[in-house]
């Protein structure tokens, strides 16, 4: 898929939206992508997961032992790649603030995990994951993502392979230019900003 068609699958599903939005970084921005939106149908998911995995090495996929996402956002991306990959799909969750398993859920010792994310911004969530992957005695050997809000500015320590990078100026609420600071922000994410 190319990055227009990638983005308009956002825009069919109404997941691209305009206005004033507090990201879960903390900064502001004009622009906010709704991956739950894009992802809600099934077809369409299945899609972007099925391009999304097309893009990593081949040599990658073939050692990839497990896809773990971070809840709530990557859930829904994490359990498509694992079924685009052939490959059983697991999520962290924070029920007291800190990524850990639960649910039953196991990572054996060694195994190599693929962290499928729907946006990166800062890293931050996807770095915290890998933290509770590698806890667990999984190796992070890849992160995967629908969205790099960061347009390859982010640091995550493994490979990064997502499906399309943007670059939407984003700002510190200090800095807000007059047009956005005019408008209420909302808060479209799935975790209070920090």
């Amino acid at each position: 898929m190319t990055d227009d068609e990638i983005l308009a699958e956002f825009r069919a599903a109404n997941a691209l939206l305009h206005g004033h939005f507090l990201l879960s970084s903390g900064r502001h921005s004009e622009y906010y992508l709704q991956c739950a939106r894009v992802l809600m149908d099934t077809e369409r998911a299945g899609r972007l997961a099925s391009a999304l995995a097309a893009k990593l090495p081949r040599e990658l996929r073939q050692a990839i032992d497990l896809v773990v996402s971070p809840a709530m956002g990557g859930v829904i991306i994490g359990h498509e790649m694992g079924r685009a990959l052939g490959k059983p799909a697991i999520f962290v969750e924070r029920p007291t603030g800190t990524f850990e398993l639960r649910r039953g859920f196991a990572i054996e010792k060694g195994a190599k995990v693929l962290m499928v994310e729907d946006v990166v911004t800062t890293g931050l969530s996807s770095r915290e994951a890998m933290e509770a992957v590698r806890a667990e005695g999984g190796e992070v050997v890849a992160e995967a993502a629908l969205v790099d809000r960061a347009a390859g500015s982010v640091d995550l320590g493994v490979p990064f392979y997502p499906l399309v990078a943007i670059n939407f100026p984003t700002y510190a609420p200090g800095d807000l230019p007059d047009h956005l600071a005019a408008l209420p922000a909302v808060k479209p994410g799935s975790r209070a900003a920090a």
